[in-house]
């Protein structure tokens, strides 16, 4: 069972990666938060997606 949230959490994580890197920011920006939704693991991976993908471009202008 472990394993399997697991992959979904890897799986979660790859898609919010490759949704950063596809935002109009600077890539040091985009290198920063996938950083960061990778090392917080689920919480960062609900923190991105309910929240900060839509504020992300005006942080990083």
């Amino acid at each position: 069972m472990g394993t399997i949230i697991w992959l979904v959490g890897l799986i979660c994580s790859i898609w919010c990666v490759l949704d950063i890197f596809k935002k109009p920011i600077g890539l040091i920006g985009k290198l920063i938060l996938a950083v960061i939704v990778l090392a917080t693991s689920w919480v960062g991976l609900a923190v991105y997606y309910f929240w900060a993908r839509h504020h992300v471009t005006s942080w990083f202008k």
